[in-house]
């Protein structure tokens, strides 16, 4: 009884689910319907749970949400009200909930540790964030201690241990010697995880007294040093020469040599561990190894494989690191550490737990009154998670009630809703290891239909083809959707149109009556609104004469047609490709209006040519082959292909093989290079010859290869360098034995034609394959991954069987044998297939667009369940399309462009954009079946940009005073435009350019007047829009007032009337030279007819030479002369082809003295030569000194230096000398030099040292690499602020008093 129950309990939460699929709204990404809409509060941005904080900077926590109408803001401290107005160093941002802790100025980071939780709240509910544990970072200084050297026998093993403090986060750990260079590791030296350095056997090499271990603490920009551990390795030589001094002739003395060690395990301990890792993080797993010679680590996974793609080794091997762990990675990870002596082992337990993980997360749910709908909350995790609920941040048992409300575990039931039921809903899953918290709100909406779809929208398409008429629309409840035609036609219905419940109107074949105008009606409840569009159904395009085949000799000429017809009303354009490429830039190719000829065809123009005919709503193509033959060759020398070989014969008759030999024919004066032999299967396939083999010329025997129950018939054919030979006569037939087949058919495949098929598709074996009569093949298939017996058919020979009754897109597993009269084929392997695919069931969700800039986007989906891609999943596709400009309202078809991205992206960019447009989007996922059904669709809008420049710009009217100006507005206004940008000068004789005036205009005028100017004066004028955004491109013009009449006597007046600016006559003037060494620009202006061509003569100035002329390429005003002498005065002059003796004056420049050479060779300059001995006798004398004085001994004075100085930990250097606090052998190691302060702009001057930290770096702040060597130059955010007492855990960074040395 109590099952029967259970199974019904879930059939109505079933049912439910179901309902709620249906009925719940979709609410459509329109931005004023957005606006219109109350929503409850949704966050929008939070700190992270765990949050570490610069004890130094203000604290952050982030709390963003929006809703409508705006939510409020307030936070609870450890679980209870935290008032900000009673505390001065708290404010909240103004419309954010973002507090900001003001730590800078006198407050304490420490004081402020806690948990804290932000609410937001308006009058639909109220939304929570995540638990935010603020906790500020900790860099505590290094524990105290006395380090005794390391005495150490040659060959033994070594740890030397660093222990680190214990800081927040951990710091990061590496070894340096004195001279901060990193300690050199291998497979024998190397570091622990734990930041301990391991010797798996220690050489004389190691002893060193510089042995020191640094922490890094990333937040507090800190790096703490530990004293140096000295390290003293004792050869066997040297211990037994030590004995040898001590005892007498007769003592028996003597250390043993270095002996050799099986591997012991240094780390881990004991031959078994344990260790603990959480789903989705990195796994690391250590042995070190003590052992001579030095042992070599492997790895292996007991009862199973490494993960691939997720297994790296590190650390020589030594470490074991599995990314993205997950609970199949658990169990027991064995170490091997082997040398020639023998091995040691280590089993580490792996268990895999997980924090809680969303399987569903619940959505936010739109509901009209009165429907149903359900929030699932489903979260897994190890151990599995509690799930709990909150409404409005309340648990939910004691939020207050309502009856609409069941909570059923993970589910919410909402039945026969009212607006009092919207609320923001709170699950929680949580488990030992942590917790999710998601919001989803319940909006309860009731509102009249709204149509989104602009009015009098114009739709354009090809008759014979569908049309989409949209009605998208919006209303709580769902609004009914009907179709009209004509202003009073009846409802449309039957089966020449689809209507689709997003309110679109399909046309499957629109004909040319289906023009007209369409009426879309959407009423509920609440109200009734309608919306007209319009249908243009438009002929198609043709091409009624097509380019056809074409024969060609070289050098010959050949024509393609292409004649089109077309719709009146639509504009076509025709490419021609060769190959579908475009046309060689080649003057040879002649484009016509319906043509496309090629003069002196040559060889590369051999090809197929396609004609395609574009319009904004179709396109047509057809293409045509041209192949070019060359004129027939002359006689040659003859030369011929051998005659056929002869007498052929077969002996040596055995079941698999026999031997042929022949007698080769005449070569015809061309030697004979191979011989092809075929064969052919009188049994099968009578009458077809196939290739078996060939052999050398000189070769008439050779030995063939036989296959069972094939009647072979042979032929030889003879080659040389003309051809092949016609083939030889057919040896004598030799049927050989049957005998079971020797190969299954290939290429097996399993694809599903259908969703519930399996198709089984294979290549039959040919005929000599089958080695017998009665060949058939054993089909087999299984389920994949299912406890299920093969199922097998024996089927005739085929290539094909098909399994009806599958799945939809599971595995398979399947293989094909064949068979014959005698028996079986070898046991086949078997491949994996797919049970047919079907189309995609849901949409990608939480579709997401960030606007990057004015022409480019970015799209974010989720991906889909897997599950329901029921198939291979090929990608996404984007769908978007502009749906209006926003500053010229105009009409225009919708083009809807598509961009795939191929596997599972969930992202994608959308280039080319419109500025200041709106655009719609959706997403489908895509199969091998096709497409899935489309997300809800997206609207977004792209910024303003800057304007193109005026369409044009006109100066006419001209007065003694004034001019009229008159432009077009930009093409492109990009935005809404601002305002014009009018600025003028005046050019003199001189061609110097005057003062600069600058009038703004209204972007509503279209025509100025200006007045006041100088009568008879060039004024070049420059004008360009401006949007809220910038200034666009701007256009230039230049014009002449006219001159006084009493000056005008004896010139040519312009026409009367004629409107624009002429120049008053042809004339070149200010020819301007800017001069080189050896090259002059010339630059003039020209005033007259279009299209002059120019010339410069140009000749050296008192000489009677002939003026050497330069033809300037085009009409422009501007040329260099190059080739000058320098030092040379020169005449030039500019003059204008086709006018008799129009020539500019004359101009004389002088180009430029011949400069010497600047450089100077400093490698040959005595003072540096001399300098450079100095240094270099310098530096030989301290080499010298420097080795006497070590060859003397230094001891350690540790006494003296302890007296002399205190605990390096907690004694910052000295600010007299910059040297560090740390013990150091006077002689062996120089205090490092400077100052200890990081230079005002925090970086390091790189002539302080050519050793210093700056040569690791990248910028300011640079980082260490994970094998602790230094690459970068490591300083503090600001100066370190005085202790107070012995409150402060803080240390001073050695590195930023390492900034410089010597």
């Amino acid at each position: 009884m109590m099952k029967k129950k259970s199974v019904s309990a879930r059939k109505a939460s079933l049912v439910l689910f179901l309902c709620q699929m249906i009925s719940a709204l979709d609410v459509p990404l329109d931005s004023k319907l957005l606006e219109e809409l109350s929503q409850p509060p949704t966050i929008t941005q939070q700190s992270p749970k765990d949050y570490i904080v610069d004890p130094r900077e203000n604290i952050v926590i982030q709390c963003e949400a929006k809703g409508k109408p705006p939510p409020s803001f307030s936070w609870t401290r450890n679980g209870t009200h935290f008032d900000i107005d009673k505390d001065a160093q708290v404010t909240m941002k103004p419309n954010s909930g973002t507090l900001v802790i003001n730590i800078m100025n006198g407050g304490k980071a420490e004081a402020y540790e806690g948990v804290y939780q932000c609410t937001a709240r308006n009058e639909r509910g109220a939304a929570i964030s995540n638990n935010i544990v603020i906790r500020p970072s900790r860099s505590p200084l290094w524990t105290k201690e006395k380090l005794e050297p390391n005495h150490v026998r040659e060959g033994d093993s070594l740890v030397l241990h660093c222990r680190p403090p214990v800081g927040l986060p951990p710091p990061i750990i590496f070894w340096m010697d004195n001279a901060f260079q990193r300690l050199p590791q291998s497979e024998r030296v190397s570091q622990g995880l734990n930041g301990d350095l391991y010797f798996s056997n220690v050489q004389p090499e190691d002893t060193r007294e510089d042995y020191i271990c640094y922490a890094r603490f990333n937040h507090t920009q800190t790096i703490q040093q530990k004293q140096p551990i000295s390290v003293k390795v004792f050869s066997m030589d040297s211990l037994n020469d030590t004995i040898a001094a001590n005892l007498s002739d007769t003592d028996i003395f003597g250390a043993k040599p270095v002996t050799e060690r099986q591997p012991v395990l240094l780390t881990p301990t004991g031959s078994t561990s344990t260790k603990v890792e959480l789903r989705g993080n990195v796994l690391l797993l250590e042995c070190i190894a003590a052992g001579l010679p030095t042992p070599v680590i492997r790895w292996i996974k007991e009862g199973g494989e490494l993960p691939a793609n997720r297994t790296f080794f590190e650390n020589f091997k030594k470490t074991l690191k599995i990314i993205d762990v997950s609970e199949a990675d658990s169990g027991n990870y064995k170490c091997i550490a082997r040398n020639r002596l023998g091995s040691a082992h280590h089993v580490i337990s792996v268990t895999v737990k997980a924090a809680p993980y969303w399987i569903t997360a619940p959505r936010n749910l739109v509901l009209s009154p009165g429907e149903d709908g359900t929030l699932i909350c489903r979260a897994n995790g190890n151990p599995k998670p509690n799930i709990s609920w909150l409404a409005n941040g309340v648990p939910i048992a004691i939020a207050p009630e309502d009856p609409s409300r069941k909570v059923d575990g993970d589910t919410i039931i909402f039945s026969h809703v009212q607006e009092r039921s919207s609320s923001v809903y709170q699950c929680n899953a949580s488990n030992e290891y942590g917790y999710l918290l998601a919001n989803a709100f319940v909006n309860v909406l009731a509102e009249p239909p709204r149509i989104l779809t602009p009015a009098n929208k114009l739709y354009q398409v090809i008759a014979d083809s569908p049309a989409l008429l949209d009605c998208a629309y919006f209303g709580s409840p769902k609004p009914e959707i009907e179709w009209f035609k004509g202003v009073k036609g009846s409802i449309l219905r039957g089966n020449e149109y689809v209507f689709h419940d997003n309110g679109t109107l399909e046309i499957p074949v629109a004909q040319k009556d289906s023009t007209g105008t369409y009426t879309c009606v959407a009423r509920n409840e609440l109200g009734k609104i309608q919306n007209e569009v319009h249908l243009e159904v438009k002929d198609p395009t043709m091409i009624i004469k097509q380019p056809e085949y074409k024969v060609i000799q070289r050098y010959g000429q050949v024509s393609f047609e292409c004649v089109i017809k077309h719709d009146s009303t639509l504009l076509p354009t025709i490419i021609w490709l060769k190959d579908n490429d475009e046309l060689p830039d080649d003057e040879r190719f002649l484009v016509g209006k319906d043509n496309l000829t090629i003069m002196n065809v040559t060889d590369k123009d051999d090809g197929t040519y396609t004609c395609i005919v574009n319009t904004t709503l179709d396109s047509v193509s057809a293409s045509a082959v041209l192949t070019v033959v060359a004129a027939p060759p002359t006689p040659a020398i003859i030369y011929a292909r051998p005659n056929p070989p002869f007498d052929l014969e077969l002996t040596g008759q055995l079941e698999r093989s026999v031997e042929l030999s022949w007698i080769p024919g005449d070569e015809n004066n061309s030697p004979i290079t191979n011989f092809v032999i075929e064969y052919e299967d009188g049994l099968h396939e009578p009458g077809v010859w196939h290739y078996q083999t060939e052999v050398p010329g000189t070769q008439t025997t050779v030995q063939l290869k036989l296959s069972p129950y094939v009647n072979y018939s042979f032929r030889v054919i003879a080659v040389n360098e003309i051809g092949r030979s016609q083939p030889s006569e057919p040896s004598e037939q030799y049927l050989t034995k049957s005998a079971n087949p020797d190969e299954n058919p290939s290429n097996v495949q399993g694809i599903g034609s259908e969703p519930d098929n399996l198709v089984i598709t294979w290549e039959s074996l040919k005929g000599f394959q089958s080695n017998g009569p009665g060949l058939q093949y054993k089909v087999s298939w299984r389920q994949k991954d299912v406890d299920d017996e093969w199922t097998s058919v024996i089927v005739a020979n085929v290539s094909k069987y098909i399994v009806s009754g599958t799945p939809t897109f599971v595995p398979y597993e399947i293989k094909v044998q064949a068979l014959n009269d005698l028996g079986y084929a070898p046991e086949p392997s078997e491949v994996i297939g797919h049970s047919g695919e079907d189309l995609p069931m849901v949409a990608p969700g939480n579709v997401q667009v960030h606007v990057i800039n004015s022409t480019l986007a970015k799209v974010h989906w989720d991906t889909v369940p897997l599950k329901t891609v029921r198939g291979h999943l090929q990608g996404y596709k984007v769908y978007y399309w502009k749906v209006q400009s926003l500053s010229i309202r105009s009409r225009r078809h919708v083009e809807k462009k598509i961009l795939t991205f191929r596997g599972n992206k969930t992202f994608g960019m959308l280039p080319g954009l419109e500025p200041y447009s709106s655009y719609k989007l959706n997403v489908r996922v895509v199969n091998g079946k096709g497409e899935g059904p489309a997300s809800p669709d997206k609207v977004f809008k792209t910024p303003e940009g800057v304007p193109s420049s005026p369409s044009f710009l006109r100066i006419t009217n001209p007065t003694l005073d004034s001019l009229t100006l008159e432009w077009g507005s930009p093409t492109h206004p990009n935005g809404v435009l601002t305002s014009y940008i009018l600025k003028f000068q005046p050019i003199n004789n001189t061609h110097e350019l005057g003062p600069l005036v600058e009038i703004r205009i209204p972007a509503n005028e279209s025509s100025l007047i200006l007045k006041n100017l100088n009568y008879s004066t060039r004024y070049k004028f420059y004008f360009n829009a401006q949007t809220s955004v910038g200034s666009g491109s701007q256009i230039t013009e230049e014009a002449i007032t006219i001159m006084d009449e009493g000056k005008m006597a004896g010139i040519l007046h312009p026409a009367v009337g004629a409107g624009k600016v002429q120049p008053l006559y042809p004339r070149i003037r200010n020819v301007t030279t800017a001069a080189a060494e050896t090259y002059a620009n010339i630059s003039w202006e020209y005033e007259g007819p279009d299209h002059a061509n120019f010339y410069v003569e140009y000749g050296v100035a008192g000489s009677k030479e002939d003026w050497k002329k330069e033809i300037v390429n085009g009409s422009r005003s501007f040329f260099v002369l190059k080739g000058l002498t320098p030092g040379t005065a020169y005449k030039v002059r500019v003059g204008a082809e086709g006018l008799s003796g129009f020539r500019s004056s004359e101009d004389v420049f002088e180009t430029g003295p011949a400069m010497a050479s600047r450089q100077v060779d400093i490698a040959t300059q005595g003072w540096f030569i001399g300098l450079m001995c100095a240094v270099a006798l310098l530096i030989l004398i301290l080499l010298i000194v420097c080795f006497i004085r070590r060859n003397k001994g230094g001891k350690y004075p540790v006494k003296e230096k302890e007296d002399a100085h205190a605990d390096p930990e907690i004694q910052p250097m000295k600010e007299d000398d910059g040297t560090f606090g740390e013990y150091s052998d006077a002689e062996d190691h120089k205090p490092l030099k400077k100052g200890s302060r990081t230079p005002s702009d925090r970086t390091v001057k790189k002539e302080d040292s050519d050793d210093s930290l700056v040569d690791y770096g990248e910028g300011v702040n640079g980082q260490f690499n994970e094998d602790g060597s230094f690459i970068g130059q490591y300083s503090g955010k600001k100066e370190k602020e005085p202790a107070e007492g012995n409150e402060s855990s803080e240390a001073p960074s050695p590195v930023n008093a390492m900034n410089s040395f010597v």
